[in-house]
């Protein structure tokens, strides 16, 4: 018999009584989990903090909550534990952790995001009684998120390439930092904490790694200070907004696993899979995510060809010293 994907997008299947992971009819609603780890919310406060949904709306961090079987509880426990573990130890750890580990840990959660807004666009179709408008793009991206976080509960094979961007860096932060990010839209994750922080892109089959390829080398095991980090982050996001591909998959079902093969990124278009670089925009989000060191857009922007970088001299050279508060 072969190994199947539950497809919760197919039916538009959300529900307090549905497992989020398997499908599986749940026996009540006690049978749940936190989106974000219960160890992280502990160590950094985060219970009771607001957390601003798309609809602006201000939920608290331990109420995002997700339907789980205790099956798939157990399996996304143990998942937890094995990143807890080396998140505590910080950056050679976490550097050494299986990327689909970190994958798996990093999808939970924001895929939990993902089904908390979906769940609060059902209530207010309710309420207004109008049909839930969800863009197939958006679907598509969401149904393959979902299959691949299945590779906690079933056998799974990624052939050729993962489907992601992975970036772990060392990063000299305050000692009670916690920075989270995340954009659903172009599913995007960043974490900074402890001494070490991770960028990834969830849905680019390692495009993004690619396309920063150049300044990932010149950075290669330097330590960073928070504001270079923030402008690498920068930098992955807006690239990613960039990327104008919709990657697709094909599944393999066999008796013993699923295996998962990318589709070519290559449309008849012929377009380049990045669309041009703005330094405009670009400035506008470096400003976003330069906010705690308030740098304004006329700074960033002063050249308008080329924005100012606390991570490359004009050269192009590491920038090693950088005079600005830790934050």
């Amino acid at each position: 018999m072969a190994t199947t994907l539950y497809n919760p997008f197919k039916q538009f299947q959300f529900d307090p009584a549905i497992c989020f992971l398997t499908g599986n009819q749940l026996q009540s609603e006690e049978e749940s989990i936190h989106v974000f780890p219960v160890w992280m919310m502990k160590s950094f406060q985060l219970e009771d903090k607001p957390f601003k949904m798309l609809d602006e709306n201000l939920v608290t961090y331990k109420s995002l909550k997700l339907p789980c079987s205790i099956l798939a509880a157990e399996a996304i426990e143990q998942m937890e534990r094995a990143v807890e573990q080396s998140f505590e130890q910080g950056y050679e750890a976490v550097r050494q952790l299986d990327p689909l580990l970190l994958f798996q840990w990093m999808t939970k959660i924001i895929y939990g995001v993902v089904y908390n807004e979906i769940l609060a666009g059902i209530r207010q179709q309710k309420a207004s009684g109008e049909d839930m408008n969800f863009s197939q793009a958006l679907a598509q991206r969401f149904t393959n998120l979902h299959a691949m976080l299945q590779s906690l509960v079933v056998p799974m094979e990624f052939e050729n390439t993962f489907p992601f961007s992975l970036v772990v860096v060392p990063v000299e932060n305050a000692p009670d930092t916690f920075m989270y990010r995340d954009e659903i839209n172009t599913l995007i994750f960043s974490i900074r904490m402890k001494d070490f922080a991770v960028i990834a892109c969830l849905q680019d089959n390692a495009t993004n790694n690619i396309y920063h390829e150049d300044i990932l080398k010149v950075i290669a095991g330097k330590k960073l200070h928070p504001i270079q980090f923030e402008e690498l982050c920068a930098r992955y996001f807006y690239s990613a907004y960039l990327f104008n591909r919709l990657p697709d998959y094909t599944y393999l079902n066999t008796p013993q696993k699923v295996y998962v093969e990318p589709m070519p990124l290559a449309d008849m278009s012929m377009k380049p899979i990045f669309d041009h670089w703005q330094n405009k925009t670009y400035g506008q989000v470096l400003e976003n995510f330069w906010k705690p060191w308030g740098l304004t857009l006329f700074e960033i922007i002063k050249n308008p060809e080329q924005p100012i970088s606390f991570l490359l001299d004009d050269q192009g050279a590491f920038i090693g010293d950088v005079d600005m508060p830790l934050n």
